[in-house]
């Protein structure tokens, strides 16, 4: 149960949980938004009416509008992906490859460690 609770307690799983809430969260804004106005904006600009629509094959309905409204969503989303985060990943990498990013400050435990150390040094 130890190893559970040092699992958990990482930094990275409690980010990951918080990028999924985060994630799901901006989903949700990302799906509004194109219900909300973009699928108005594109039928009064192609003549009024609903985005899409739907066919009926051996009574079954296949809902094409959906499926284009998935899509539109999905695009929007990885474009903020890409715009907010992976770019200035990038060039953040890009800067720290030709060494102009400054060092970040050590957290205050990196500091107890290298004053234990030091301390340990020289009672050896």
């Amino acid at each position: 149960m130890r190893g559970f609770k040092e699992f958990i307690m990482r930094g990275n799983v409690i980010d990951l949980a918080v990028g999924v809430a985060i994630g799901a969260a901006f989903n949700a804004v990302v799906a509004s938004f194109t219900s909300s106005f973009l699928k108005p904006l594109i039928a009064a600009i192609f003549g009024g009416g609903e985005l899409g629509g739907t066919i009926v094959i051996n009574e079954q309905k296949f809902d094409w509008g959906a499926f284009i409204t998935a899509i539109v969503t999905f695009v929007i989303t990885a474009a903020v992906i890409y715009f907010v985060v992976v770019v200035p990943f990038n060039h953040l990498r890009e800067r720290r490859e030709r060494g102009q990013e400054t060092d970040v400050e050590p957290t205050n435990d990196e500091r107890m460690i290298a004053l234990l150390e030091q301390i340990a040094a020289k009672n050896s």
